[in-house]
């Protein structure tokens, strides 16, 4: 893992202004390390295993995966699910995005998504894609989606048809295994799976031009199987500017603001 390579985190938790986005660079540049500090902890199923997570209006919008997978509104103060739709057991769940309405979300290797409405999670349509499905988010005109590999893949969102790809590199190498998807501040913000660590992508150069390192998130112990258990779920809400982030199976959602960088 590329990330690898970075420092262990010493500023986890230390005090500091929310960080600006950083413009884009050469990808032979090092990016920005960024840490955080918490804000508030929510309760969060500890049985959600956590593809993707939006909030709208004050609720959270959560896919989860495993079998039965679901999309789900969430209550944001206590984690009560407020709606929820079970997936048919042959599809496991995956990232998921809100856009005008709609709720879309993906599945791992069955190459078909469904699109949900948002008020009340019916389900109104569903599509088919190439390849896997991983994260899921837009950029107001185009969906984004992820799939394990080092590339970011551009979809219509009236058709679902392709419509283009850039590739994705930390230190002008290519960096795999983006998984959950947020937009930010024109930005692609990407878990990095089974890692602490967040990057931040230009989407016209797809260069990392930062990266927030998570350690220490979650209290030790509280994660069942660290192998499993990951870092998973980004949901920015830009009226109000606050960040939220969680993990699969996690107990708990957490309001993060970001320090840095260093």
């Amino acid at each position: 893992m590329l990330l690898s390579t970075l420092p262990a985190s010493t500023a986890a938790q230390s005090p500091g202004p929310a960080a600006s986005a950083p413009s884009p660079q050469a990808p032979q540049t090092r990016p920005p390390v960024y840490g955080y500090e918490v804000v508030r902890t929510f309760p969060h199923d500890p049985t959600a295993f956590t593809q993707g997570l939006v909030i709208r209006d004050g609720v959270l919008i959560e896919s989860t995966g495993r079998n039965p997978s679901s999309v789900r509104r969430v209550r944001l103060e206590d984690g009560v699910v407020l709606q929820k739709q079970d997936l048919a057991s042959e599809y496991f769940g995956e990232g998921l995005t809100e856009m005008n309405g709609r709720v879309i979300s993906l599945t791992w290797t069955n190459g078909v998504g469904f699109v949900w409405n948002s008020a009340d999670l019916s389900q109104t349509a569903r599509f088919a894609y190439a390849g896997e499905g991983w994260g899921l988010t837009h950029d107001g005109s185009r969906l984004i989606l992820s799939d394990g590999s080092p590339a970011l893949r551009f979809f219509d969102p009236a058709s679902f048809a392709e419509t283009g790809r850039i590739p994705v590199t930390l230190n002008g190498r290519p960096l795999p295994q983006l998984n959950e998807l947020e937009w930010i501040d024109g930005e692609v913000w990407a878990n990095v799976w089974q890692t602490n660590y967040i990057v931040r992508i230009d989407p016209a150069s797809g260069h990392v031009v930062g990266i927030i390192d998570l350690t220490g998130l979650l209290p030790a112990g509280q994660a069942r199987d660290p192998n499993d258990d990951v870092l998973n779920g980004i949901a920015w809400d830009a009226e109000s500017r606050r960040l939220f982030v969680t993990g699969k199976n996690w107990p708990s959602l957490f309001e993060i603001r970001l320090t840095g960088p260093r």
